[in-house]
């Protein structure tokens, strides 16, 4: 089908002012590189994906006693992240000691020197420990890891599902919102007068196997710690239609301060500065209002004031400035003639700076190149529109309205329009499918479900008597979202009791004999 279609195309020709070529004059690699772009348009358009993934089912065992490295090994690293938590909590209540005590300044500087260090080491155990998940000797250790680590945190979510809300899984931990009557610290009086506090841990083991002596087998339970309480977790929204966007959040303490942040351009390398400062000012805005309406408008204050920065193309700014906050930083960890044919915007940004200070340059590796992306040629792709900084002559601001707008979208309106709040920032547009999914909530005209015509009678209100006849005034009042709907009052009728009639005085008369008067007789049996 696709090869038909081509056929029946014609292309630009192979040198200015020549003649049209069809498929069939193309050369062998352009046909190739043709078709295969048309295959992965066809497939992304139909079938939302270009690569088909095979999952094969495999089973394998391997002797934790015949290959004891890796469990030694991970258990020798989580006891040692075990002693630098405990030593890091240790100088926490030495350092509160040290300031209700009044010591020299000298030693709190000591303290804070050594909670810093044992938070560092601690931190720097976990990233190891994390990386025996991705990494073993063996493939078969590989899937076996991946597989049980996949299938505890699964449980995981299930236990905290009963509880509460997830919000966030990763590989070692669960980010949700718990209730705030949940149990979380305890202290224990002890026999000498001192105390010991802890915090409210998940324990979730397994029934130990006995061996044969009867001694349970070590190293099998499975126990989640609990951290926080925080104050606030802020996660982005995608652009796509009912997707979501996985690692990326920001968490908040109590006091304000960032807690942690991961997946945001502002702690990547060789992003937007402009992007950078507009994340580093906008998260804490997330703390403001006390309602949600007040939060995006502080938030909204912040993505204003940089989308003036660009609709005015940076008046109020020095030339200086401006490059700095649109310029982009890529570095090349290869020598230019490694990357073959790719096209991307560190190639272009090379071979252009090259032109002006020599081909010398691209001969070395990690070649760190500082571009923006200027607006000529018009509809050219990105990739050809990047020059070096040095040599710039008039950047796109569309380019960069666009790269704004993206990040305003992901962590301001998106979210926003999914809380039933206005656009805070009305120049970021909502994607077409948000715009529709809108428009719905509030179409006044939209026609309704037969369904939403009802409601269970238990929900109607008890002051209203059986035979009240709702208007259309007070369903207009009570709907939420502004519409008038149409709902229909069943109503019940009550057959009245009526007292039995008295028996009929008639009844009680002597009938007439009809031998002697036949017309009497009649009327007396006509009431019978």
């Amino acid at each position: 089908m696709i090869r038909h279609a081509i056929n029946q195309e014609t292309f630009p020709a192979k040198r200015p002012g020549g003649p049209q070529r069809r498929y069939a004059d193309l050369t062998p690699a352009e046909q190739t590189a043709l078709l295969h772009k048309r295959l992965g348009d066809y497939s992304r358009k139909v079938y939302k994906k270009t690569k088909d993934t095979k999952v094969e089912r495999r089973e394998s065992i391997v002797c934790q006693r015949e290959n004891p490295f890796y469990v030694d090994t991970v258990r020798t690293f989580r006891h040692r992240r075990y002693d630098y938590k405990g030593l890091h909590k240790t100088w926490k209540k030495n350092l509160d000691n040290v300031i209700s005590e009044g010591r020299s300044i000298a030693e709190i500087d000591e303290a804070k020197k050594m909670i810093v260090l044992y938070d560092s080491l601690q931190l720097a155990h976990e990233c190891i420990l994390n990386s025996f998940y991705g990494y073993v000797m063996r493939k078969e250790m590989a899937g076996i890891t991946y597989l049980t680590g996949a299938t505890i945190i699964q449980m995981a979510r299930a236990l905290v599902e009963q509880i509460r809300r997830p919000l966030e899984l990763d590989a070692d931990g669960i980010w949700c919102m718990l209730p705030g009557v949940f149990p979380e610290n305890f202290k224990f009086k002890l026999s000498n007068g001192k105390s010991i506090g802890f915090s409210y841990p998940f324990h979730k083991s397994p029934v130990p196997r006995s061996r044969p002596r009867n001694r349970p087998i070590q190293g099998a339970q499975r126990e989640l710690e609990l951290d926080g309480p925080y104050k606030a977790t802020i996660l982005p929204s995608s652009k796509g239609e009912d997707k979501l966007l996985k690692k990326r959040y920001a968490v908040f303490n109590d006091d304000g301060s960032l807690a942690e942040l991961k997946g945001f351009e502002m702690k990547r390398h060789g992003e937007l500065q402009l992007i950078k400062i507009f994340q580093s000012q906008l998260f804490e805005k997330f703390l403001l209002g006390s309602t949600t309406e007040e939060c995006y408008a502080a938030v909204a204050e912040v993505a204003d004031q940089w989308l003036d920065v660009l609709f005015s193309k940076a008046v109020d700014l020095q030339d200086e400035e401006h490059v700095e906050l649109i310029a982009e930083n890529r570095s090349m960890s290869k020598t230019l003639a490694e990357y073959g044919g790719q096209k991307s915007t560190s190639t272009s940004t090379a071979c252009r700076s090259a032109e002006f200070l020599g081909d010398q340059m691209l001969k070395d590796k990690g070649l760190a190149c500082k571009f923006i992306i200027s607006a000529q040629p018009i509809g050219a792709p990105v990739t050809e529109r990047a020059i070096p900084v040095a040599i710039f002559s008039a950047e796109e601001s569309n380019y960069y309205i666009e790269c704004l707008g993206s990040v305003i979208q992901k962590l301001i309106t998106i979210p926003a329009a999914m809380q039933k709040v206005s656009n805070p920032v009305p120049r970021i547009h909502h994607p077409d499918w948000l715009h529709r999914r809108v428009a719905n909530q509030v179409d006044k005209f939209k026609q309704n479900k037969l369904t939403d015509f009802f409601k269970p009678a238990g929900e109607q209100d008890s002051s209203q008597g059986q035979g009240h006849i709702r208007d259309i005034e007070d369903t207009e009042k009570e709907s939420q979202t502004g519409r008038i709907r149409l709902a229909p009052t069943e109503r019940k009728f009550v057959r009245q009791a009526t007292p039995e009639p008295e028996e009929d005085e008639v009844l009680k008369k002597p009938v007439p004999n009809p031998y002697i008067d036949y017309s009497a007789w009649i009327k007396a049996l006509r009431p019978r």
